[in-house]
């Protein structure tokens, strides 16, 4: 198609096709040394390992959970502690199959990467159709699997890929005070607890801790802090 030139021709330009081209092309983004989890990563011949004791009214023999961790860009500004793997030993056999099963599901969804915290919440959710029982301290377990997965959770506390669930001043102070006036109450019975927490107290809906104790018309936990009236 013919186009006619009416205006005078001031100046003219040769375009380069391969610069043009060039110039369309995405911005590439500059390579980076990041490392981040998948299930090639291989593993190193040493590896950072936690070790966390499980002592059960369910089971004679104690077990014993090991998650070892792996450094990612080590020495680097972007170095991270992930884990890696589990495993579980115990002189009890009743649960060996299991338990090596289950050790071997949560190693490869480490090894898998991404978010892995959601370990936590499915093992939690487990409960015994026997039923489940009390830790030392008062807090209740509804099954051995449960109590595994809260191992898992302290351990991601630990290496900063959970946040603790821990109070923040101003609720420890109200427990605190709370507590206090709730002894002050009961210290005519002179009464000892092998619980840290008060004789009678009821299991927490919250925290799952026999901690629950009536104080002015509501239930309170002086673990949590959770009240009814707020």
């Amino acid at each position: 198609m013919a186009i006619k030139i009416e205006q005078k021709i001031v100046s003219y330009s040769v375009v380069d096709k391969e610069a043009e081209a060039k110039a369309a092309e995405p911005a590439k983004k500059p390579e980076s040394n990041i490392i981040q989890m998948h299930e090639k990563v291989a593993r190193p011949e040493m590896l950072l390992g936690t070790t966390y004791k499980i002592k059960t009214p369910l089971t004679e023999h104690a077990l014993y959970v090991t998650i070892n961790d792996i450094i990612l860009n080590e020495n680097t500004e972007h170095e991270v502690r992930r884990p890696f793997e589990v495993f579980i030993n115990s002189k009890n056999m009743d649960h060996f199959q299991w338990i090596v099963a289950l050790t071997r599901i949560i190693s490869a969804v480490f090894r898998k990467g991404g978010d892995v915290t959601f370990l936590v919440d499915e093992l939690q959710s487990v409960f015994d159709p026997a039923g489940g029982y009390f830790k030392k301290g008062g807090k209740y377990m509804p099954s051995l699997v449960a109590e595994i997965g809260d191992v898992i959770h302290r351990h991601l506390v630990f290496i900063g890929l959970l946040q603790s669930d821990g109070l923040d001043e101003h609720q420890q102070k109200l427990i605190a005070e709370k507590r206090s006036q709730y002894e002050a109450n009961a210290n005519a019975n002179n009464t000892e607890s092998s619980s840290e927490f008060p004789d009678g107290a009821m299991l927490c809906k919250k925290c799952n801790v026999k901690a629950a104790i009536m104080m002015d018309g509501c239930l309170t936990c002086l673990n949590c802090g959770d009240s009814k009236c707020g």
